[in-house]
């Protein structure tokens, strides 16, 4: 009889196994261990190429050289706002960082081209148009009544106007603003933080609604659009603005242009999801991919109203997302430049603009380097060099008509600015209106 000592792992072949020494010294190897290593070389020998159970799509060989970044863009975004935006918005960067950081509200742009029954059905979920419900207050104590409308009382179909009286403080023309009333753009009650369903296609294959953030709407309801008149929209993409203008239902010509290619094509794409193509004829509608910097070379003293909504650090995207983010270190030269482009641009829209024409400056971001002072050299550019001279256009009527919905920064010396609030976690939003005199 054997006396049997533990079993020792001993490396066989390459592996370990379990063995168990008898007392004369044999060597017995377990029977099951050795049947395993046996179908284990067999299984190499028959798939010497493990791949073949990835999908194609996955197999992916990592970069050896590759580390993950110690601080990825989103985080210097953080920090690069800490250190500028607190100084710059004092007490109230602490509330406005919180918003950022969370989850923004969306409203839903009306198509009036649209044969579905999404405005009823919006409505139905608790939505308002926000530009309808407005504090009648605060357009009885700011308003006068339009020329050729005595009344103040404002009914569906009509159009809201809204003037002030000259701020000779700043110098700046408060002028009567009159809204569009087929412009809709539905939203939640405030506070309320409901996503919106994502919008259905009607017989005709139009989409009922475009999400977007609700404050994207100020700049086209502040660029006054009247019946008949010429508009450029000089950065278009994505092109949430450029329907908005089409809501609008007056515009005579409508140019969209945008210097990339590949944001051109979605820009396209939006457009045939919403408006019939009898309205995307050559004689009403021309997209263009053209340096946007350059547009005083081909088309000056063209246009009644210019839109110049300019490519920006977009601060929530560089807070929320690392992907095409603007703070990634091989684009600081690119973020660096950017002022220095904006100005660029807006020049070139105030060119493209006829004299009496108007033009807004808008972007997605709190800095002031992108907003005022891009504003203060643009302006400066073309009267000392161009010989064109322009005005501020006041646009507290729209601050005061919808501060219901939106949360205004406060004593800005040059336009408006939509900042984020928790409780109504639009924006952020810059505009600025000018008016060509010469």
């Amino acid at each position: 009889m054997f006396r049997v000592r533990p079993a020792h792992p001993v490396k066989v072949c390459g592996t370990f196994g379990f063995v168990c020494r008898s007392e004369d010294g044999l060597l017995k190897l377990s029977h099951g261990v050795m049947a395993l290593l046996l179908d284990t070389r067999l299984l190499l020998r028959k798939v010497r190429d493990l791949r073949c159970f990835t999908p194609r799509r996955h197999r992916v060989k990592e970069k050896w050289a590759a580390t993950r970044a110690k601080y990825p863009p989103t985080t210097l975004a953080l920090q690069h706002f800490d250190a500028t935006y607190g100084v710059q918005l004092g007490q109230q960067w602490p509330s406005v960082r919180v918003a950022l950081l969370s989850e923004r509200k969306y409203g839903a742009l009306f198509n009036n081209f649209s044969h579905d029954a999404a405005l009823g059905d919006l409505e139905a979920q608790g939505c308002r148009d926000f530009i309808r419900d407005i504090d009648a207050e605060v357009v009885i104590s700011a308003a006068q009544p339009c020329p050729e409308q005595e009344s103040e009382v404002v009914t569906e179909g009509e159009p809201i106007c809204v003037s002030m009286k000259k701020s000779d403080a700043d110098g700046q023309q408060l002028s009567p603003l009159q809204l569009s009333p087929h412009i809709k753009c539905l939203v939640f009650p405030r506070g309320d933080i409901t996503r919106f369903k994502p919008a259905k296609p009607d017989m005709l294959g139009l989409l009922g609604y475009y999400l977007m953030d609700a404050a994207s709407v100020l700049p086209c309801l502040a660029l006054n659009v009247q019946e008949g008149h010429n508009v450029l929209d000089l950065c278009a993409a994505p092109g949430g603005k450029s329907l908005a203008l089409l809501q609008s239902q007056c515009i005579g010509f409508l140019c969209v242009n945008d210097s990339s290619v590949s944001r051109t094509m979605r820009l396209k794409k939006v457009l045939h999801s919403y408006v019939p193509k009898q309205l995307l004829t050559d004689e009403k509608l021309r997209i263009t991919s053209f340096d946007g910097t350059k547009w005083g070379e081909i088309e000056r003293n063209t246009f009644d109203r210019v839109l110049v909504d300019v490519p920006c650090t977009t601060d929530r995207h560089s807070l929320m997302e690392d992907d095409n983010n603007i703070f990634n270190k091989m684009r600081t030269g690119e973020r660096r430049k950017l002022p220095q482009l904006q100005a660029e641009l807006l020049l070139a829209g105030i060119q493209a603009a006829c004299p009496g024409g108007e033009i807004v400056y808008s972007t997605c971001t709190l800095s002031q380097n992108q907003n005022m002072s891009v504003v203060e050299q643009a302006v400066h550019v073309a009267r000392e060099d161009h010989g064109i001279h322009l005005q501020v256009v006041d646009l507290q009527p729209l601050t005061h008509m919808f501060r219901k919905t939106f949360h205004f920064a406060p004593d800005i010396p040059l336009g408006e600015m939509v900042i984020p609030h928790l409780a109504a976690n639009f924006g952020p939003i810059y505009m600025c209106k000018l008016r060509r005199l010469t």
